[in-house]
């Protein structure tokens, strides 16, 4: 008896409301004898199918059980919901339509406006408002070759400005502070790397498979970029940048100053996209401290300045 069979019966019926024992013996290309056989298994492993005679008859798991602990809470399946929306930028629509529906034959009819108005309740939309149009074709490109472990090769433009040619073996799409990152074994440098989506061009899927390889626990780039030192920055804010601000540094961090502005206590790190971030409030923010901070700020505005001259 093959368990492959046992899950994809039980999976089949979690799908659909009655299976009989014919189209279960044709699907599966065995005899009535063996479907019995195989539903008295499952039914001894602690999952209740109830039978039924008749010319509407067959086999089905008992609808209470479909929300019950021993499979899926109420509580589950919301959280499944919600996870599959979610991801859905990052995967084929037709793919995540098919899997929300398996996943709602989990949901006997008496739940289904409770949990689908709660799984409804919360939105995580990871599309951005406006960005690199080809973000999603590359999302697409790279979840595909995935799925199929295959190669990929795209050309990079790095932190630094220099462009290259990459070949890696895709492993993990991940996204991190707004932004898709694939980390995986690039075939010039013989060791895993992180590449940034929006930093990439000319990205093909290769007829070329590859054999999985252990994946290393850390990511280099993010740790670096956390083992940097991390100074606090003084910020004196406008009241019209409050918001904007507090998305970064929280509002246990931001003090009244006046009637118009507020200190802001600012987690800063010291390189072009930490000068940036605080650049990027414009005139409704000034640096107080540290005084280094505050010099190559002005170093930066001035040589802005010069392009405008």
């Amino acid at each position: 008896m093959k368990i492959d069979r046992l899950i994809s019966i039980i999976l089949l019926l979690l799908e659909r409301k009655k299976v009989s024992a014919k189209e279960l013996s044709e699907t599966f290309e065995v005899s009535l004898r063996t479907i019995y056989r195989d539903i008295d298994t499952i039914n001894m492993s602690g999952i209740p199918i109830i039978s039924t005679s008749g010319v509407n008859g067959g086999f089905q798991i008992m609808d209470n059980y479909k929300v019950d602990k021993k499979v899926f809470s109420a509580s589950d399946i919301v959280t499944l919901l919600r996870g599959l929306e979610s991801v859905s930028a990052v995967t084929n629509r037709e793919d995540i339509i098919n899997t929300l529906v398996k996943v709602r034959s989990l949901i006997p009819s008496e739940h289904t406006n409770d949990i689908e108005l709660k799984s409804n309740q919360i939105l995580i939309d990871l599309q951005p408002w406006r960005g690199n149009p080809k973000l999603q074709t590359f999302l697409n490109n790279i979840n595909e070759a995935l799925e199929k472990q295959q190669l990929i090769t795209f050309d990079y433009f790095d932190r630094n400005g220099k462009t290259s040619s990459r070949k890696i073996e895709p492993y993990k799409l991940m996204l991190k502070a707004h932004s898709w990152y694939i980390q995986g074994f690039c075939l010039e440098k013989q060791d895993f790397r992180l590449f940034k989506l929006s930093r990439m061009s000319s990205l093909q899927i290769l007829n070329e498979s590859y054999t999985l390889r252990e994946l290393p626990p850390i990511i280099s780039e993010f740790t670096d970029m956390m083992d940097k030192k991390q100074v606090t920055v003084k910020l004196l804010i406008h009241t019209s940048a409050r918001d904007k601000v507090i998305d970064y540094c929280g509002s246990e961090n931001i003090f009244p100053y006046g009637e118009d502005y507020f200190i802001a206590l600012l987690p800063f790190i010291d390189d072009d996209s930490g000068y940036n971030l605080i650049l990027s409030f414009g005139d409704k923010c000034q640096c107080i401290e540290p005084i280094h901070v505050r010099d190559e700020l002005i170093r930066r505005i001035h040589n802005l300045a010069k392009l405008y001259d």
